[in-house]
């Protein structure tokens, strides 16, 4: 005699990474060495900047002109391990007044579809300003307006990252 079955429901995967705004939190899930990634994520590019293996200086890295999640991510994930990665740094572009506008959602969302397919963990951190420090600090250095179109993402990144590294050298 055949017992019935129960259907057994399909489990939902859980995500792989995490994501955390939270500096002590990211830099305890961290191994003792490892470079970090930092990126501005922006609506047409990804910025994004690469620390040295003791995390104490940011250097721009690339910019990535975004097309669809799959590829950016891809191009992101190659990166990530070439270069021996052990977290992320996403700039979360909050308003002045602190709320969280349309972009900063954009970047929640980045940051969620991330985390299903890598395990490394992502610090948010709050880039208000730095695309206009970047834009700044090129205009110091006179550099031409198609000159500073070509490495603002990567400098801004770099501006997040150097502050979370900052952060987490001074306590986190």
């Amino acid at each position: 005699m055949n017992t019935p079955q129960s259907p057994i429901p399909a489990a939902k995967p859980a995500p792989m990474g995490t994501t955390s705004q939270d500096v002590a939190a990211f830099k305890a899930s961290l191994p003792p060495n490892g470079r970090l990634i930092g990126i501005d994520a922006g609506t047409k590019t990804l910025g994004l900047a690469l620390s040295d293996v003791t995390r104490t200086i940011a250097s721009p890295l690339e910019t990535i002109r975004r097309t669809k999640f799959t590829a950016d991510a891809a191009r992101l994930m190659e990166l990530a391990a070439a270069h021996g990665i052990a977290g992320l740094v996403l700039g979360l572009p909050a308003n002045l007044d602190g709320t969280e506008g349309p972009r900063a959602q954009a970047t929640r969302a980045l940051s969620r579809n991330l985390n299903q397919i890598t395990p490394l963990p992502i610090l948010l951190w709050d880039e208000r300003l730095t695309t206009a420090a970047a834009e700044r600090m090129l205009i110091e250095a006179d550099a031409s307006r198609k000159r500073r179109a070509e490495v603002i993402d990567k400098l801004a990144a770099t501006l997040i990252l150097q502050g979370a590294l900052d952060r987490m050298r001074l306590g986190g």
